[in-house]
């Protein structure tokens, strides 16, 4: 049986390394996020960090809870994003989102991170047949699975933990 610390830790580098991925894209490939990319990062940091904390303590079932609802958050900021794609006429350019987004202090602290400045349009160059929020839905559903799993197995008891 798989046990939970290493899910947990394995859970919580898939999402640091979804959000390395994100920044090369926007640096290295000079993609700009739009606002609901920078939410996507915000979730991803957000079930990693759910993750650690369920790996550092011995309630497991607190970061697996904490880290399913933001992973199914995420899915749910994913699935919009796919349907303003879905939908041309949408956008999600300059609007009250992107202007709250760029105001919070992580933003302010880090604008190279968490600064929205792109249209969501712009997310369908694809990556090996997808595009970046049918990614980051996927890693998502992953998440959310994995959490679930941890979240439905019986803890085992033994007197001598």
């Amino acid at each position: 049986m798989i046990q939970s610390r290493p899910l947990f830790l394995s859970i919580a580098a898939g999402c640091f390394g979804a959000l390395a991925v994100a920044l090369y894209m926007q640096h290295g490939l000079d993609m700009a996020p739009c606002p609901y990319c920078i939410i996507q990062r915000y979730l991803f940091l957000a079930v990693a960090f759910s993750c650690l904390i369920g790996a550092a303590s011995k309630k497991h079932k607190v970061g697996a809870s904490l880290g399913l609802a933001s992973a199914l958050a995420g899915m749910g900021v994913a699935g919009k994003h796919l349907y303003i794609l879905a939908h041309p006429g949408l956008s999600c350019g300059i609007d009250p989102v992107e202007t709250a987004l760029n105001k919070i202090p992580t933003a302010v602290w880090l604008p190279s991170v968490f600064n929205a400045y792109g249209q969501c349009e712009d997310a369908t160059a694809p990556v090996l047949g997808l595009s970046i929020p049918q990614w980051s839905f996927l890693g998502f559903t992953v998440c959310a699975i994995a959490l679930l799993v941890i979240l439905m197995r019986r803890q085992r008891t033994s007197l001598f933990q």
